[in-house]
């Protein structure tokens, strides 16, 4: 199998819409006290100003788009803080009949060529905490914990 990371085209929507719900139902089954069935949140006219605004990357495979990555920059900037300018995954899935096939890998590479390219200081994201099969992958890749999101219901 052949896979491809490349920019999102205007006719990618509906596969992206397909592979984001995947990750809306997890969502829904790990925190059902936050996370609402919605298969709605990601219409047409917020995918088209997303493309604007952010960058989206999806997995080509010969099978179709199996994956998709949504980034930002983030400039990070206070009086306590070093200043540090970032990329930030906002969020990325494969669809679940590709995992563990190495397309999370690609992205990660995709990451780390637009890293550099742009001279970057770092690399981010976060991860549910019931997400565990995200967290080994990601873990193994290099990433470390930088904080913990704690809460108190």
């Amino acid at each position: 199998m052949t896979e491809i990371i490349r920019e999102a085209r205007p006719e990618d929507y509906e596969p992206i819409v397909k592979l984001l719900n995947q990750v809306q139902e997890l969502h829904e089954q790990w925190r059902p006290d936050i996370y609402k069935f919605n298969r709605s949140f990601f219409n047409q006219s917020i995918f088209e100003e997303e493309m604007q605004n952010n960058a989206i990357y999806v997995a080509q495979t010969e099978a179709g788009v199996k994956g998709v990555m949504e980034i930002t920059y983030r400039h990070i900037e206070s009086p306590v803080h070093v200043t540090r300018d970032v990329v930030f995954v906002d969020s990325m899935v494969v669809d679940r009949e590709y995992r563990g096939k190495g397309i999370g890998h690609l992205f990660f590479d995709k990451l780390k060529e637009i890293k550099e390219a742009k001279k970057l200081d770092g690399i981010e994201l976060q991860v549910n905490a019931r997400n565990t099969m995200a967290y080994e992958m990601y873990k193994k890749y290099g990433f470390t914990e930088k904080s913990i999101n704690m809460e108190l219901l």
